[in-house]
């Protein structure tokens, strides 16, 4: 049998980091703020979408709240698959990546549903 005591994931020297599972408190805090301001923003950018500037919605707004919704789905995807160890621990910072755009495009779309700069 292999030993799997030491891995090196890809990079050039050995790394010591607990692969999944084993995360600190530190990792867990940042990803339970990052994860919990994305989701109350995107929570609030559909409700704006759907509910503010008068009912029925327009469409554009909804094409807006539907494309949020779709790139949402495909991080979520990514988080589980994470957490269930299929990715190697370098997608963490994609995932933030990805978080960090759907909040920029969350800002876009509320400035554009409160009709901000007109």
């Amino acid at each position: 049998m292999e030993d799997f005591t030491t891995r090196t994931y890809g990079t050039s020297g050995l790394d010591n980091r607990p692969l999944f599972g084993e995360t600190s408190a530190r990792d867990r805090i940042i990803n339970l703020v990052v994860g919990g301001l994305t989701s109350l923003l995107v929570l609030v950018t559909i409700i704006s979408a759907f509910v503010f500037p008068n009912l029925p919605p327009k469409p554009v707004n909804a094409f807006f709240a539907v494309c949020i919704i779709m790139s949402c789905i495909s991080v979520v995807i990514l988080i589980v698959w994470y957490r269930q160890g299929d990715l190697e621990p370098k997608f963490r910072n994609l995932i933030y990546y990805f978080l960090f755009s759907i909040v920029l495009l969350c800002i876009c779309a509320n400035l554009y549903f409160h009709d901000v700069g007109k």
